[in-house]
């Protein structure tokens, strides 16, 4: 068993290679880079990424979960936080959370600079997304990994 860092710089930790959304999507979302921090410690009830998005980026699409929660705290830049109920401009020190089932959101960084984002999200079992914009729908294996359809389910 390799031993886990008791601590690290942040901006140190390997960048996710992609997103694991299929095509068209996965371009919408290729100006972020997330940094997955949980993983690092070998956390296994909640993941932490540390997110930067360049200008024009997407974070996702516009989703919400069927159980897992989501948490996000900017500490850089000025995203717009995109709900199926409105929008938000976001500045460093804010924070937003999504309930399970909840709004539907995204975060777009509509600005000439990059954002640096904290996601925080647990890691419940049986998750599966819903993306009210798009053809698409998510649902988490039992290995944790996510599976992408259409949303009559039909593969992509």
């Amino acid at each position: 068993m390799s031993q886990k860092p008791i601590a690290i710089e942040a901006q140190s930790a390997t960048p996710r290679p992609k997103s694991n959304y299929p095509e068209p999507f996965a371009s919408r979302v290729a100006g972020r880079q997330k940094r997955p921090l949980g993983d690092v410690f070998g956390l296994a009830n909640f993941g932490v990424n540390l997110t930067r998005m360049a200008p024009g980026a997407e974070s996702a699409l516009l989703h919400r979960h069927s159980r897992q929660d989501e948490f996000v705290y900017i500490l850089e830049g000025e995203p717009t936080l995109v709900t199926d109920q409105g929008e938000a401009q976001l500045r460093p020190g804010m924070c937003a959370g999504f309930p399970a089932g909840g709004l539907a959101h995204m975060l777009v960084n509509r600005s000439s600079a990059d954002v640096v984002y904290l996601e925080i999200g647990d890691r419940t079992k049986g998750d599966d997304a819903e993306y009210p914009n798009n053809d698409i729908k998510a649902v988490m294996g039992d290995d944790g990994k996510w599976a992408f359809t259409h949303k009559d389910g039909t593969p992509y």
